[in-house]
């Protein structure tokens, strides 16, 4: 909550800035599978929000200055997130523009993934292409909470151990999986190494991370942000669980990311599209890791019902063709969407 040396420090940063000292209440609001706390008020005509770091975490300041510094320079070099108006180095409070209340994924629901929503795809991956791109410049991996870069341990540990652990362990109680499956997630890390990476990612570019703001896109939950291969954010919008864009979608905007990518560097479109598939598998190995996590472990239930439309996302995307390197994975998605059926 928001103590009173909380709001003492509200008020020096709004004096700083030039607004009034005197705030509304602050309204607590929900933050998905963040453990962040987030506060709106108003300063007279003015809204704003307070971001606090999740309570008792150790990590929670070092996150805070990351959102702090990436924020910063993202908007500094026409990404477009909301502005920072102050920081609070002491206790890793951030004072930020409010952006309201709607997500790409509640535009969605009202009016289904296949209509009145393709502007705004449009517009998340020009301002993504623009982000993976031109705010290298000046970039600094110190800022970076988490890890610097996204790298082979990081896809082992945290996506495909992740699946193995959090889904199919903990969340299906599969105690005999393949013994190939290990050797699989090696050659899918290293074969997704192969993407250039000197790149910035964002490493959860989903609709309930891109907020429709008086009809334009901007970008929030960017604090994760690091070096990368260009194919994983795409892939996070593409594929997303809360969305469920079709084939044919995902390919014309996949169609539409590149034209807007070929503006800011020379693209090898082919050896792109090459990659982006293990990126694909990647990312959704990461997701099912994640939902089932936050679903048993954080009791966040919300999450439980995506579960079943990221394994069947991972299947699909292991019938083609590249798939036939992986059958003991194919074997364990087979196995746990049966399992599913049960449970979710």
């Amino acid at each position: 909550m928001l103590t009173d040396q909380h709001r003492l420090t509200l008020g020096r940063l709004l004096a700083a800035q030039g607004f009034p000292r005197e705030m509304q209440a602050a309204d607590r609001m929900a933050g998905d599978g963040s453990d962040r706390q987030f506060y709106r008020f108003a300063v007279g005509d003015l809204s704003l929000l307070a971001v606090l770091p999740g309570a008792g975490q150790a990590q929670g300041m070092a996150e805070a200055r990351a959102a702090h510094a990436i924020g910063c320079h993202f908007f500094t070099h026409g990404v477009p997130v909301p502005r920072i108006y102050g920081f609070a180095e002491e206790c890793g409070l951030i004072l930020c523009e409010d952006l309201g209340d709607t997500k790409l994924h509640d535009l969605l629901l009202r009016h289904g993934a296949e209509e009145g929503a393709d502007a705004c795809y449009r517009q998340a991956l020009a301002a993504l292409a623009h982000l993976q791109t031109e705010t290298r410049r000046g970039f600094q991996p110190e800022w970076c909470w988490d890890t610097p870069r996204y790298d082979r341990a990081l896809m082992l540990t945290r996506e495909s151990g992740y699946f193995r652990k959090a889904l199919c362990e903990d969340f299906l109680g599969m105690s005999d999986l393949p013994q190939g499956l290990d050797q699989e997630f090696v050659f899918l890390a290293e074969r997704a190494m192969q993407e250039p990476a000197d790149f910035i990612l964002h490493r959860d570019f989903q609709s309930r991370n891109l907020m429709i703001c008086e009809g334009k896109v901007r970008i929030i939950d960017f604090q994760g942000a690091r070096l990368g291969p260009l194919g994983y954010d795409l892939a996070s919008l593409l594929i997303d669980p809360y969305a469920g864009l079709s084939p044919p979608r995902q390919q014309a905007l996949l169609c539409f990311y590149l034209d807007a990518l070929a503006a800011h560097i020379p693209l090898d479109r082919g050896r792109f599209i090459e990659g982006y598939y293990y990126m694909t598998l990647q990312r959704n190995l990461q997701i099912l890791g994640a939902f089932a996590f936050l679903s048993k472990n954080r009791g966040k239930d919300f999450f439980r019902q995506f579960i079943n439309p990221a394994a069947a996302t991972l299947y699909e995307h292991l019938a083609a063709p590249q798939g036939r390197d992986f059958p003991s994975l194919r074997a364990v998605v087979e196995q746990a969407r049966t399992l599913l059926e049960a449970v979710v």
